[in-house]
């Protein structure tokens, strides 16, 4: 049995932890508030915003256009959102994994990171890392999610890459958050849903002036609003995991003080008992 010292010892050590892992969860938890807000304003936005393309060229024909089509090259880029910060249980671990163990080669992957730890995580894996967005995480902004979309669209125009993806985790609910990997171009419209009838799904889109130009002003529209949505609901996510696996740590360093003082008073009492039994013994001889 460990010594009364070491078990005083190591409860003061775990009470330190829990008042940190307490004070971080409270920290997460005034962040989420705004955070949740946000994503839960964004979304219906950005939702419609991809469901409107979806019916935009689901109803084009076959209308011909190179951000449509894709390039020859066999590069595919990848925007990653993870979180500069750790303590988070499996959030940015199972962003990761979505590359790390999809159907991707390591070679054909170009990854525009997003967040520290993903970076991290892939670099030491071995995938190249092509730009390095971290600090925007912090703080989204249109703007630099304008920013990141002109790379990878320059990057695909360029044929320097024949796919755009983005590896994110979309905000559920506080206790729920999926990472989602999720094709940007060439855009692949979803099939017609069974409520929309015969008529609906034969009528054709009419573009004024050219289905071109108009393709050329809405396209990196629609890559720029679903990065932005993303960032939005990444940090949602990452301030709810966090929230989450801080609560659990307080929760288990409350459980372990709980089993150490137990075995503090368990020691204490033999040690009186010892003592008491030796001062008996004592007395005894002595008569």
């Amino acid at each position: 049995m460990a010594s009364m010292r070491d078990i005083k010892r190591r409860k003061g050590s775990i009470q330190s932890t829990g008042q940190i892992t307490k004070a971080m969860k409270l920290v997460s938890t005034v962040k989420l508030q705004k955070a949740k807000s946000n994503a839960e304003e964004a979304k219906p936005y950005f939702k419609y915003l991809y469901e409107a393309i979806n019916m935009m060229l689901s109803k084009s024909g076959t209308l011909s256009h190179p951000m449509l089509s894709g390039g020859s090259s066999k590069k595919k880029a990848v925007i990653v959102i993870t979180s500069n910060r750790g303590l988070a249980g499996g959030y940015n671990a199972n962003v990761v994994k979505l590359i790390t163990r999809g159907d991707f080669e390591k070679e054909d992957v170009r990854v525009y990171a997003i967040g520290r730890k993903g970076r991290d995580a892939l670099a030491r894996a071995g995938y190249e890392i092509k730009a390095d967005y971290s600090e925007v995480i912090n703080q989204p902004l249109y703007n630099d999610a304008a920013a990141i979309g002109r790379a990878v669209m320059d990057a695909f125009s360029n044929d320097e890459v024949g796919e755009i993806y983005l590896a994110y985790t979309v905000f559920k609910n506080t206790v729920t958050h999926i990472p989602t990997l999720l094709k940007l171009l060439p855009f692949e419209p979803a099939e017609p849903s069974e409520e929309e009838n015969a008529a609906d799904r034969l009528t054709l889109m009419n573009y004024e002036p050219e289905a071109e130009e108009v393709l050329d002003k809405i396209i990196p529209k629609y890559i720029n609003g679903i990065i932005y949505g993303a960032l939005i609901e990444a940090l949602a996510s990452e301030n709810g995991a966090r929230m989450q696996a801080m609560d659990n740590a307080t929760n288990n360093a409350e459980e372990m003080i709980s089993d150490l003082s137990l075995k503090y008073n368990r020691a204490r009492q033999s040690s009186i008992t010892q003592e008491l039994t030796e001062i008996v013994a004592g007395a005894t001889a002595i008569e």
